[in-house]
């Protein structure tokens, strides 16, 4: 367990959040801080592992990625990077492309898409049945920020119920209290929100957004969908939670549905049996429930797509019955998107396309549904659209439990666009972030092998036959997802290259 920060190092961190982009130096912050300039950085090197100086870098950096991705209107890199206290926009550049693996300008265009296809899609709801319900009142703020609270207040009510949240005026009536401040003035304003669990008092979620907010509602919204889009992962946790705690006796089909779920999203043999079975008792309670029937759709293709089953005619066919059900089932975006994954696998692309317009015009902010746009530009070999999309997740919801299909996704979509060293390091991090997800080699080991790493696409493909030990080049090839033919005949050829058997 980590030791207690000193009084003195969170009154200098605190000083440094609250004014980013001052060029602080050590005598500044040992003033603030209350000790000698010495013990300061003494302090800082023993519990936090670095300089002063380097932690307000850091911290400075943070900053200008928080705003970059806020992609206000009329935002400009150079001013940003100048707020932030980097007044040289070339090395800034510079470093924060190796710190975020872009540059500054390209995560400020992608804020200009997504803001954009906010913009196009038409909005319309979808009822969802059994819902987790927030309870969410006023925010609090001054006098001078009363109207924008208000008007952000409202704009987050209108967010979360799209993600399939409904929203309660009263605690007493909700499972979760989510409860909000505005902080400040000027450029030290700071939105904070905390979601609370009502039954234990235990805070689930925090949200800051330090900077000036503006009066301008278009802003609001985008802001509002953000935060919806990052409360998401860890409301959907806590309903899992919830649903595990339960009693075997008292689950319906969606405590089924719920308990199934991370074993569908962890994309591995094992929790995709688990889960199957937890999805087949949810469907014989309830046949009509949608997000049993389109998690099962999708658990039954995985099986094929990442070598699961000895039987892959026989779950592809159950998998087209069940997608096909859970079209005609009415569900939120989480289970259109969901879907659109189903249908994806299934090379029903055309069907995904319009599953997954449908969840993004239901909830702009959804993280599941513009992954799995991303990933159908990577099937139909858009590999830039798909790049754009797949970020989009990410920045929407970095720790959602399916954000490291993103990457793959990412590393994919270099890998059709050639850029094979770039593909392995981006697949190296999915694998990184979920290890057990051993059919992502499939596609690493041969972006080893195109990018000239020999060494490591051995080590790949013997990790890839640990786990499948019978695997070969046909069954490979017959699992494969649809990706375009020139993409599978690169992959093929790399694995024949290094040694899996025919």
């Amino acid at each position: 367990m980590a030791s207690p920060l000193p009084r003195s190092v969170r009154r200098a961190l605190d000083a440094m959040h609250a004014n980013v982009g001052h060029g602080w130096s050590v005598t500044e912050l040992a003033v603030v801080a209350g000790v000698s300039g010495r013990t300061l950085q003494r302090q800082f090197l023993a519990f936090l592992g670095k300089a002063p100086r380097a932690v307000l870098r850091d911290i400075n950096f943070d900053g200008a990625r928080r705003e970059l991705l806020r992609g206000s209107a009329g935002a400009r890199v150079t001013d940003i990077a100048q707020r932030c206290g980097f007044p040289h926009g070339g090395r800034f550049s510079v470093e924060y492309r190796r710190r975020y693996g872009e540059t500054p300008s390209q995560t400020l265009k992608r804020q200009a898409v997504f803001t954009a296809a906010l913009a196009s899609m038409p909005s319309f709801f979808v009822p969802a049945r059994e819902r987790p319900t927030v309870a969410f009142g006023a925010i609090e703020a001054a006098a001078e920020h009363l109207e924008i609270a208000g008007s952000l207040g409202d704009d987050l009510a209108t967010a979360l119920t799209r993600a399939g949240i409904a929203v309660a005026s009263q605690p007493t009536s909700a499972r979760y209290h989510l409860v909000g401040a505005i902080r400040g003035e000027g450029a030290q304003t700071r939105l904070a929100l905390r979601l609370i669990d009502n039954e234990t008092g235990r805070q689930l979620w925090a949200y800051r957004c330090d900077g000036a907010l503006r009066d301008d509602h278009s802003a609001e919204e985008h802001l509002a969908t953000r935060i919806a889009a990052a409360l998401q992962p860890c409301l959907r946790s806590a309903e899992i939670e919830r649903a595990l705690r339960k009693p075997g006796t008292d689950l319906g089909a969606h405590d089924l549905a719920l308990r199934a779920m991370p074993g569908v999203l962890s994309l591995d043999a094992e929790g995709n049996a688990r889960a199957l079975e937890l999805l087949e008792r949810a469907m014989e309670q309830d046949p009509t429930h949608a997000l049993a029937t389109a998690l099962a759709a999708w658990a039954h293709v995985q099986r094929v797509v990442y070598h699961f089953t000895t039987e892959p005619q026989a779950e592809r066919a159950r998998s087209i019955e069940l997608a096909h059900k859970a079209r005609g089932l009415s569900g939120d975006a989480s289970v259109l998107a969901v879907l659109g994954n189903a249908l994806t696998l299934l090379n029903e692309l055309d069907t995904a396309e319009l599953v997954i317009r449908k969840a993004l015009s239901v909830d702009g902010g959804s993280a599941w549904a513009w992954s799995r746009s991303g990933w159908l530009d990577v099937y139909r070999g858009d590999p830039e659209s798909a790049i754009e999309r797949l970020k989009i997740a990410l920045d929407l919801a970095p720790h959602d439990s399916l954000a490291f299909n993103s990457l793959v996704g990412i590393g994919c979509a270099h890998f059709k666009a050639g850029n094979y060293a770039e593909a392995a390091r981006w697949q190296e991090r999915a694998l990184i972030e979920h290890p057990s997800a051993i059919w992502v080699h499939r596609t690493l080991c041969p972006a080893y092998v195109l990018s000239g790493a020999k060494a490591e696409a051995r080590r790949s493909l013997a990790a890839l036959r640990g786990q499948y030990p019978e695997l070969t080049l046909s069954e490979v090839q017959r699992g494969m997802p649809p990706l375009p033919e020139s993409y599978c005949n690169l992959v093929v050829d790399a694995l024949n290259d290094v040694g899996l058997p025919a």
